[in-house]
């Protein structure tokens, strides 16, 4: 080798250059629905423009990378798309903080990131971008949206939502901080708004028994979504009611309460029945009771997350009703209003079983009720007490009268046959999963296509009308859905009678965009959302990839729009990705510094920050900074690397 030869450096910029010019100029990762070859759908979560990719991003797309050229070369038809989820709050913040459009600022960000995915020079079929803020996508989902309520699967239906008071918007749990609003600060209140539904219990069974085909999925996202659907069989029964006031200064005695167990073998363990702060016997209290009423209040104060209402402290309020156990005349159990019941499950009304449950074992014990053994691993324990809490295993029924011995399977079908026999309960299926609300009041997100007149009532706009298309001019500096305040988009002429009438003016959740955009992907017709000829060549995805955090909403909401679709007639197939890897995440130690006395702290990334050891100070003022513990690379700790500096050295 000559000493020209050898002092030549690779220069990644000039051979990534032309290398990727070549793959464009020749269309080499464009894929033909119309070739002959067989088909391979290969996918990654398509990205949220927040403005500069990070490593987590260049590990999930690299593997969709080596897969879908690993296919091509095998000689297979390889659709390996990008696109981009861009509606949602963070343009909207962003809005509000600089004083920019969102659109404008989610656009740039999207002109960013593509050109730092193109750097990195993946197997992309940028042909069929798409970006779901735009109306060429949206107006296709509003599209969609008024066949699934043609077809009986949308509704529209008063429901209780988070309403921050300063802001005048809606916050989805997420955004409640221990009962204040995120942004504002200000106690959340509990209101009842009219919002849109999307029935997706009427696929419970289907969505969970469909789980079982799911060979390529991850065990544990499997029973992370048999979890969150939720089926318990168990017993609706009902306690009758003496004693005590209710509206109106009427007796209790005749009514009843109505609860729902997945345990009805531990009746006998009952010691009080708890309903909740909207229950029609919380509310007739309230009437003639102002410490009730006042109690009501708080628990609207409260947290709205299961996590939050299950890790807060149990509180409850005694009202002077009694319910009598149906087994037991003899034994009177009291009824309390309890900040942990909610009214959209089972029937918002619980019996309390504090030996063998938890939440009821923290909620007796602060209220000095009886807490009774009725399982026992060892029936000679049967009187033995609870030093760690609830037990909620099997065992052997004891102190239960005609149930001692049995075992908690035999015990629950005793009880439910002894109910169903003497009148006082039925056996039921109960779901956790709740249809879908899907009405944000929000501006950047896809206007949901109805409109509402005081003579025809709510009405879909005509298809030939669609897209409906966000206005531009809007302003956040008032706080609260632009939307509602335009002046003239709202207004409109009803599509039946022409009258004078108004747009809907909530947007749909993102996670929508989301629920059949590899469709899109597959097929993109202008005049329809896709064509199910061509969607039936590449569905299923053949594989899917992505954060395990989607498990649960982003990946069951696929499900659910596939099944639906199919259901009337738009596609072939019910499950849309038939295999699924969870790529993990990308982790590095966050960079701080105290800001104030309130615990704030402000973050740096690690370009910032020189380390030695275990001590680092910020380059810009020499001065120390906290070096935090190694966490998932996040935007908002600024824990993240960018890809362009790895790129610049080493293509």
């Amino acid at each position: 080798m000559s000493d020209t030869q050898s002092d030549r450096s690779f220069d990644p910029k000039t051979v990534d250059g032309h290398w990727q010019g070549a793959w464009e100029k020749a269309g080499t990762f464009y894929a033909d629905s119309a070739s002959s070859k067989p088909k391979s759908y290969v996918l990654e979560m398509f990205p949220y423009p927040s403005g500069r990719i990070h490593i987590g991003h260049v590990r999930n797309y690299t593997m969709g990378d080596v897969l879908a050229r690993y296919k091509k070369m095998c000689g297979f038809e390889v659709l390996h798309p990008m696109g981009w989820d861009a509606f949602g709050m963070p343009a909207e913040n962003a809005a509000m903080e600089k004083g920019v459009h969102p659109g404008g600022w989610t656009r740039d960000n999207i002109a960013h990131m593509k050109a730092q995915l193109k750097r990195l020079g993946f197997a992309l079929d940028w042909s069929r971008e798409l970006a779901t803020c735009e109306p060429e996508y949206y107006g296709h989902e509003q599209a969609l949206f008024i066949d699934l309520y043609e077809a009986g699967l949308l509704y529209r239906k008063q429901a209780q939502v988070n309403w921050d008071p300063v802001d005048m918007t809606v916050l989805a749990n997420e955004q409640v901080i221990d009962g204040k609003g995120w942004r504002s600060g200000a106690e959340v209140e509990k209101r009842k708004l009219n919002q849109w539904f999307l029935k997706i219990t009427d696929f419970a069974e289907d969505l969970l028994s469909g789980l079982a085909g799911l060979d390529g999925w991850p065990e544990k996202v499997r029973l992370m979504q048999e979890n969150w659907i939720g089926k318990s069989e168990g017993l609706e029964f009902s306690f009758a009611l003496s004693g005590g006031g209710l509206a109106d200064g009427g007796s209790a005695d005749g009514g009843t309460v109505d609860v729902y167990s997945t345990r009805p073998d531990t009746i006998f363990g009952a010691s009080f029945v708890a309903v909740a702060a909207d229950h029609p016997i919380a509310k007739a209290a309230a009437e003639t009771d102002s410490a009730a009423a006042d109690f009501i209040a708080l628990c609207k104060r409260g947290g709205t997350t299961a996590a939050e209402i299950e890790n807060a402290e149990k509180l409850g309020f005694k009202l002077g009703v009694e319910a009598q156990h149906p087994l037991d005349p003899e034994q009177s159990l009291p009824i309390y209003i309890a900040n942990f019941v909610l009214m959209d499950y089972g029937t918002g009304a619980v019996m309390g079983v504090p030996g063998h449950d938890q939440r009821d074992f923290e909620f007796a014990t602060k209220y000095g009720l009886p807490i009774t053994r009725v399982v026992a691993s060892d029936p000679s324990e049967k009187d033995a007490g609870f030093a760690d809490g609830a037990e909620a295993g099997d065992g052997e029924i004891v102190n239960s009268g005609f149930l001692d011995g049995m075992d908690v399977t035999a015990a629950k079908a005793a009880v439910i046959e002894r109910a169903q026999k003497e009148g006082w309960g039925t056996s039921k299926t109960a779901w956790r999963l709740r249809d879908w609300g899907v009405s944000r009041q929000r501006y950047w997100g896809t206007p949901i296509p109805f409109i509402h007149c005081d003579t025809c009532g709510v009405v879909p706009v005509p298809k030939a009308d669609l897209p409906v298309k966000l206005p531009e001019d809007v302003d956040f500096a008032t706080p609260g859905n632009p939307l509602e305040r335009h002046p003239t988009w709202k207004n409109c002429a009803c599509p039946k009678c022409g009258a004078d009438a108004q747009r809907e003016t909530d947007t749909l959740d993102t996670f929508v965009d989301s629920s059949w955009y590899f469709l899109r992907f597959a097929s993109q017709p202008d005049d329809k959302p896709f064509d199910a000829e061509e969607i039936a060549q590449w569905l299923p995805v053949e594989q899917y990839i992505g954060g395990i955090e989607h498990a649960i909403l982003h990946l069951l909401y696929a499900r659910f729009w596939t099944r639906a679709l199919e259901r009337i007639g738009k596609i072939k197939t019910a499950e849309p990705f038939a295999a699924l890897f969870t790529q993990g995440m990308v982790t590095h130690a966050t960079y701080s510094r105290a800001i104030g006395d309130d615990g704030r702290s402000s973050f740096f990334t690690p370009a910032e920050v020189k380390r030695e050891g275990d001590k680092a100070t910020l380059i810009e003022d020499g001065k120390p900074v906290q070096i935090g513990r190694v966490i998932k690379m996040s935007k908002s700790k600024k824990n993240v690397v960018d890809p362009d500096e790895i790129i610049d050295s080493y293509g």
